[in-house]
């Protein structure tokens, strides 16, 4: 072979691979990613019940399972209780006696007012005769006397109503103030503590896997459901370093993916600052077209939802 011969086809070698970069220029592989959703309860119990299957759809405030609570409920109960005794208490407090008590009192203050009169009667009568000296000086002095403790009664029982009527003293009324508000807060929390052992779907969505089984043992903490909400579908692909300064967050992107006869559109929602790959060569302007940059964009929620993780696609840049 001549040397002009090499030379002809060493340039039709080269038109060749010119033609096959160009025709896949703007088009880049990637695939669907998912971002799990991991579902648990911050409390421990036995898995009584799991109300969804793997593989299939939710919607959101869905139930999703359901720990045993037995304890939980009891708990609840007798903080609900404790919180009726504190409100009846306070009640009490800030109304003062009953009215049969003050109606008892009163009955009492009108006894002794009769009992003072008739003390202060008997005690003119004895003032008289002791001036004839009917009435010894000892007598006269005990009927003093008398007269003087059925007025103090009369005066004791009048007060002793008059507080009947009034309430319980401002710092004790507080002090039950503040032991009401304490059970509400007790009865909170053990109503939260029952909310955790049934958990419902935080969104509508894919529930990917279920990892227990009903009847076993769930720690707190652990998750029992795996979801894939469609908002948290994405599209990851790779750019060139030549590309990556012109994406920017929110510019659309066409994608094609198997199984779709039409392509649909996605959003850039990020765009990697640091290359992906760098090949293990010492960098050069020679080798620079190697570097390529991670780009995620997210296509609308109806369409993701009929995406799955690992599902190969093409995307073209606007």
């Amino acid at each position: 072979m001549t040397r002009k011969t090499m030379a002809a086809l060493l340039v039709v070698c080269l038109l060749s691979l010119a033609g096959c970069g160009d025709s896949g220029q703007g088009v880049f592989q990637g695939y669907v990613e998912g971002e799990y959703v991991y579902l648990a309860s911050s409390q421990a119990g036995r898995l009584e019940s799991l109300a969804v299957e793997r593989g299939s759809s939710v919607s959101a405030r869905s139930l999703l399972f359901e720990l045993e609570a037995e304890y939980e409920r009891q708990v609840l109960r007798q903080a609900e209780e404790e919180e009726l005794s504190a409100r009846a208490q306070l009640k009490d407090m800030e109304t003062g006696k009953r009215p049969e008590e003050v109606a008892m009192a009163r009955a009492q203050l009108e006894q002794a007012r009769a009992e003072a009169a008739n003390a202060a009667a008997q005690l003119r009568r004895n003032e008289v005769l002791a001036r004839s000296g009917g009435v010894s000086k000892a007598k006269l002095d005990d009927s003093r006397a008398a007269a003087r403790t059925s007025a103090a009664r009369v005066v004791e029982l009048a007060s002793q109503v008059d507080v009947y009527r009034l309430p319980e003293r401002e710092k004790r009324i507080e002090a039950q103030r503040a032991a009401v508000r304490a059970s509400e807060a007790r009865v909170a929390q053990a109503r939260w503590d029952l909310e955790q052992k049934q958990l419902r779907a935080p969104a509508s969505g894919l529930v990917y896997d279920t990892l227990f089984r009903a009847g076993e043992w769930v720690p707190a903490g652990s998750p029992v459901v795996q979801m894939l909400p469609p908002g948290n579908v994405k599209i990851r692909f790779f750019v060139p370093e030549t590309l990556v300064g012109g994406l920017k967050t929110g510019e659309q992107v066409l994608v094609r993916a198997d199984g779709r006869p039409e392509p649909f559109a996605a959003a850039v929602s990020y765009v990697a600052s640091n290359a992906e790959y760098t090949p293990p060569v010492i960098y050069s302007n020679e080798t620079r077209s190697k570097l390529v940059f991670m780009v995620e964009a997210r296509p609308e929620p109806g369409i993701a939802a009929e995406l799955h993780p690992g599902q190969p696609v093409s995307v073209s840049l606007p």
